[in-house]
């Protein structure tokens, strides 16, 4: 019975070997591992050999049965890949140039950064980063905002598990840190990057988000100062032939404060839903630098003075592109990113 099986696998293999198609090769199969092959034959007579030798026979059935078995898998491999090539050789020249790869492209929210960088350049500003993870004291407290001031409720915060560290809710600490590092020269800078605020995300806010803020200091510089900036990058930004206004608000770290507002782009100012009807669309928030802040910044308020705005730049690029919803920037949605 050994003998036969010993047999029966060198006959197998060899036959397994001269096999060139599938067709061969499954009428192979049939004849040595179906069931009317001569190893299940075998694998019924065992039950008739002495008792003594049926455990022998019965493992080197099955040693054989599982050679065979993983025999016919690699062979079928090989066969399939052999036909592969050859269809592959019939329809395909390979003389013909590749597919072009796509190529990526920059993010809106990008450009409309280097739009503004831009823009701000011309006018002798110099981009200043400054960390996501800020201190509270950063953030609220040497902005004019103590503990328990009621303006921090403006800001719905990320803490982390560090006490008196969070991520930064605006980019107004880079304020403090641009003002400590150039202190007592005067500055001219824009703080971009990515702030962080607990809020619902709905069509108009996000939990994450850029903004770009910018930041004067120097001596006799006056609210008129910062209104021309406002106005030369409303026309720089939106065209030129944009009206540009100033609205009284509210900021702890500024006094006086102020909104800019362009005329609407889509209705020229007549009133429209995106408007609101009131021909008005905000672009900005500003105002001169709080003497508190300043001198929290290492300058002396009695000698000099300074301006400060901050604005988002997916408001931006919605206000110029007409997007209605601010969820599209970080959706990575590629019909939507492939539009710019």
């Amino acid at each position: 019975m050994l003998d036969r099986l010993d047999r029966l696998l060198e006959r197998a293999r060899g036959d397994l070997e001269d096999l060139r198609n599938l067709a061969d090769l499954d009428e192979w199969r049939v004849k040595y591992l179906g069931r009317r092959s001569e190893l299940t034959e075998i694998f019924q007579e065992i039950g008739k050999l002495p008792r003594k030798e049926r455990p022998l026979a019965g493992k080197r059935a099955n040693e054989v049965n599982s050679a065979l078995e993983s025999a016919y898998g690699e062979r079928i491999e090989a066969l399939k890949a052999i036909q592969r090539d050859a269809f592959l050789q019939e329809r395909v020249d390979v003389t013909l140039p590749g597919r072009p790869i796509d190529v990526g492209r920059l993010h809106i929210s990008t450009q409309t950064l280097r739009t503004i960088y831009a823009i701000f350049a011309k006018m002798g500003f110099q981009v200043f980063e400054a960390p996501e993870v800020e201190t509270e004291l950063n953030n609220f407290e040497l902005l004019n905002m103590p503990k328990g001031h009621p303006a921090r409720d403006m800001w719905d915060t990320f803490y982390t598990t560090r006490e008196g560290v969070l991520l930064r809710t605006h980019t107004s600490p880079g304020q403090i840190r641009a003002m400590r590092q150039f202190c007592p020269n005067p500055i001219r800078v824009i703080l971009p990057g990515k702030c962080y605020r607990y809020e619902q995300v709905s069509s108009r806010s996000d939990f994450m988000f850029y903004q770009v803020e910018g930041l004067a200091v120097g001596k006799r510089i006056t609210l008129g100062d910062l209104k021309g900036t406002m106005i030369e990058f409303g026309h720089q930004m939106f065209g030129p032939d944009r009206k540009v206004r100033f609205r009284c608000s509210y900021f702890p770290f500024t006094e006086p404060s102020v909104e800019v507002d362009i005329d609407c782009i889509l209705c020229g100012g007549k009133g429209c839903s995106v408007c609101k009807k009131t021909g008005w669309l905000e672009i900005l928030g500003a105002g001169m630098v709080h003497p508190v802040v300043l001198e929290n910044g290492g300058y002396d308020p009695a000698a000099f003075s300074g301006f400060a705005f901050g604005m988002g730049p997916e408001r931006i690029a919605m206000l110029r592109h007409r997007i209605d919803d601010i969820r599209y920037f970080f959706s990575n949605d590629l019909r939507f990113l492939s539009q710019f």
